[in-house]
């Protein structure tokens, strides 16, 4: 229910100004190792959920063996 009220109140404009406020405190040359910083966590991030999803596929098809 709370996150139908928050996205209510985030529009354009409000994305604009958080965007010039990260800009602002990071600077142009900081944002691209952030991002990618970002992108490496989320290929982690899904690589793990693989493998544990592969590894509960592997238990599942052992007991019904």
């Amino acid at each position: 229910m709370l996150s139908f009220i928050i996205a209510g109140f985030i529009g354009t404009p409000e994305i604009i100004i958080i965007l010039a406020v990260v800009l602002l405190m990071f600077g142009g040359r900081k944002i691209p190792e952030l991002m990618k910083g970002l992108g490496k966590g989320m290929k982690e991030f899904k690589k793990a959920t693989s493998e544990d999803e592969d590894d509960a596929d592997s238990k599942t098809s052992k007991e019904n063996k």
